[in-house]
């Protein structure tokens, strides 16, 4: 491989500009295609193609094209709005029974899938890396040229090396003024040698940067007892996931052979000649704006000892055999459990290169890793981008079901269809069985548990599992729908999340905590903050208590006092964790408002209320000196950078967020609550859909994530629920 890395295979439909930088596909020939949830996008190359497989509504509408829908009447009440809502929506389900959607916003996932393809020999179809360079032109900060952490960030160095890079890859021409304008942010930042650790590794195994530059990821660490308090079975999922691989890979020292392209970047991403450089003299460096957790004095030692004293001196090569073939060990149960799709985009590449280091590039292992791989890219009208998972399907779908119970329509004849198909996929998902060997992979219980996304991706994660659980309740005892999911199937779910609790009686995410927050001082990562351990979340724990308690309102006998001591300590951690302003912090949604939203659901879950709890008043009073004078709520991704609301313009999902938060609280004031209706059905489009606003989600505090369909699953429950607590009042 001398250049860039696609493939220049048949390029019919293929528009191209004069200009190379322009070059785009007939978007018209993109398709959606979805198998049991396991969603692809596919480039028709022929007219027959196309022909044989026309392009659907959901294709056209997350393609951003026409989707000539009609224009619905003007709705006067709110159940009006909602009615509108799924006439739009229901057209966007998918023939699984799901709802799919972009799930992106992070700007460092793409880069280390293509440099995982071009090292590997993986050829690029042109169509894929044609539309890669259009996503991350169109992501380019406008004002100076540079590429954030996520979509909504400030350029940074770890954002605009590895963009660059990637375009350089997918044939970007240095010379491009584009490319030129981010040459020059790169070098304001100090280049290429200020990026944080994870753009090091993947610039090391390319060949741009050596070795030296990296701070060790000694594979050793994994054969330590599992009583050592710093282990990595007690770190977070993700984070060991990425550092297993990882530390596979930094022990062999691969780099891809030099080539041309190679040596040209090399010369383009530094401010210094490339062979000048010591690399060793900027392991830890790192530019201003990437530092978000800033590595401490203790890692920092545990380093120096690494490089100066284990490395040459004491790491034997039986140790270093012996920690090699114990991380491909567990690499090939991460593959085997998750048929190759792994738990998300960062490791997946990863672990396919170092398949294809130890297993060759023929090896099965390499060639599903490659098929599995397409899973995370998801196309849209700026062009293609890779998702954080492999998708939202579950997550969402749930989301939708609830929301159409809340507002007492899973009744309504027009809503029954597309309800009991979403109730199908749910059955379809649920995860039957726990991993093989789980207690050598250090994975979870997960026999009736659902994933974020599909099954065969495998991860319960708690609030999945119990947002599934209660929409699958929902449509089951209701009249009319078929009863898929059988009882001891729910118990086994209800088994599943009462081992899920820590100790502080809060809930996190995919596993128990299993180490000390101390751990952060070994956060090797330095854009991400609370990455090291898993922690107690309100949105977590809430889900989990409000499954629990509908749970028992059907099967009541059940694990009676397992599910009331569950119940009684998550309510003990959710009214600890809240602020003295009377806010929660969030962890998974921006930030503040999300988090109120859930907290005082739980609360209300037990009768507390504005009425006769003082927390709750405290909390309502907090949302409330927050709406603005439009009667909406906005709030910034800054609130989670910073632990401080930081308040912008107001946007549909917030203010869904918030009425639901007020509503579920019994706060007093109609008129409050009703100035939040009238924003959001007022932003309504004629169809029936609302038009995407601000990013919403969020994940290690520093990193911002899209959740596309929460625009239409907040605004539907948030109407719902207002029609059935003020009797459905005209609004227009």
């Amino acid at each position: 491989m001398n250049g860039s890395a696609y493939s220049k295979n048949n390029t019919n439909g293929v528009a191209t500009s004069p200009k190379s930088q322009d070059e785009t596909t007939d978007i018209n020939r993109w398709r959606l295609r979805d198998v049991h949830g396991e969603q692809t996008w596919h480039y028709l190359e022929t007219d027959e193609q196309v022909r044989a497989w026309p392009q659907s509504t959901a294709d056209r509408y997350h393609l951003g094209l026409s989707v000539n829908l009609p224009t619905l009447p003007s709705p006067k009440t709110p159940l009006d709005s909602v009615h509108n809502a799924l006439s739009f929506f229901s057209q966007l389900q998918l023939p699984p029974g799901n709802w799919a959607c972009e799930y992106g916003g992070p700007m460092f996932l793409l880069p280390g899938m293509v440099i995982a393809w071009y090292v590997t020999q993986t050829p690029i179809p042109r169509p894929i890396a044609m539309e890669m360079k259009r996503y991350l032109f169109s992501r380019q900060n406008p004002d100076d040229g540079g590429w954030g952490l996520h979509i909504e960030g400030e350029s940074t160095a770890y954002g605009t090396t590895m963009t660059y890079v990637v375009l350089r890859l997918l044939g970007a021409h240095e010379e491009d003024k584009r490319m030129i304008k981010a040459r020059g942010m790169l070098h304001q930042l100090g280049g290429a040698v200020n990026s944080p650790h994870w753009a090091k590794f993947w610039l090391a195994v390319l060949g741009v940067m050596g070795w030296e530059a990296v701070n060790p990821v000694p594979p050793e660490v994994w054969l330590l007892p599992d009583w050592v308090p710093f282990a990595p079975w007690r770190w977070w999922i993700h984070m060991r996931m990425v550092f297993l691989p990882m530390s596979f890979i930094y022990s062999t020292k691969f780099v891809f052979p030099s080539n041309p392209l190679i040596r040209q970047i090399r010369e383009e991403i530094y401010t210094e000649p490339h062979s000048s450089i010591n690399f060793a003299s900027h392991r830890n460096n790192i530019s201003p704006r990437d530092n978000y957790h800033p590595k401490s004095w203790l890692l920092t030692i545990i380093n120096w000892i690494l490089v100066f004293l284990w490395n040459p001196y004491l790491r034997t090569h039986s140790l270093k055999k012996w920690a090699e073939d114990w991380t491909f060990n567990l690499i090939q149960h991460e593959d085997k459990n998750t048929d190759f799709a792994d738990l998300a985009p960062v490791s997946a590449p990863m672990n396919m290169l170092a398949c294809y280091l130890r297993e060759g590039p023929d090896s099965y292992s390499v060639k599903r890793h490659r098929e599995r791989l397409n899973e995370y890219l998801w196309m849209k009208k700026e062009g293609m981008l890779v998702n954080g998972t492999n998708g939202v399907q579950t997550w969402d779908t749930s989301w939708l079901i609830q929301a159409v119970v809340e507002a007492d329509l899973a009744t309504d004849p027009k809503w029954k269809p597309m309800l009991t198909k979403a109730l199908e996929f749910l059955e379809d998902q649920q995860i039957r069985e726990n991993c093989r060997e789980q207690d050598i992979c250090y994975r979870q219980q997960r026999r009736g548990a659902w994933a974020f996304s599909t099954k065969v991706q495998g991860y319960t994660v708690s609030d999945t599992t119990s947002e599934a659980l209660k929409a699958v309740l929902m449509l089951q005892h209701t009249p009319g729908f078929p009863i898929l999911v059988s009882d001891a199937r729910i118990r086994d779910s209800i088994d599943t999340l009462l081992t899920m609790q820590n100790a502080s009686g809060g809930f996190a995410s995919y596993e128990p905590t299993r180490g000390s927050e101390y751990l952060e001082y070994l956060n090797a990562a330095e854009v991400f903050g609370r990455i090291m351990v898993e922690y107690d979340y309100p949105e977590c724990s809430t889900a989990v208590v409000t499954a629990l308690r509908l749970f028992s309102t059907h099967d009541p006998s059940y694990r009676k006092a397992d599910i009331s001591k569950a119940l009684d300590g998550a309510l003990i951690y959710i009214r600890k964790s809240q602020r003295a302003d009377g806010s929660w912090y969030g962890s998974w949604g921006i930030c503040f408002t999300y988090a109120g939203m859930f907290a005082l659901e739980s609360l209300a879950s037990v009768g507390e209320n504005y009425g006769n709890s003082a927390r709750v008043k405290k909390a309502c009073e907090f949302l409330i000196g927050k709406q603005q004078d439009d009667g909406g709520w906005g709030e910034s991704y800054k609130s989670c950078e910073t632990g401080v609301y930081v308040q912008r313009e107001s946007q549909v999902v917030m203010t869904s967020w918030a009425i639901i938060a007020l509503m579920v609280a019994e706060f007093p004031e109609r008129e409050v609550v009703e100035k939040g209706v009238r924003l959001i059905m007022g932003r309504q489009r004629g169809n029936g859909e609302w038009l995407q606003e601000g990013i919403e989600g969020v994940f290690n505090k520093s990193v911002m994530i899209s959740y596309p369909n929460y625009k239409f699953t907040f605004p539907i429950k948030a109407l719902g629920m207002f029609a059935r607590k003020y009797g459905n009042p005209a609004i227009f």
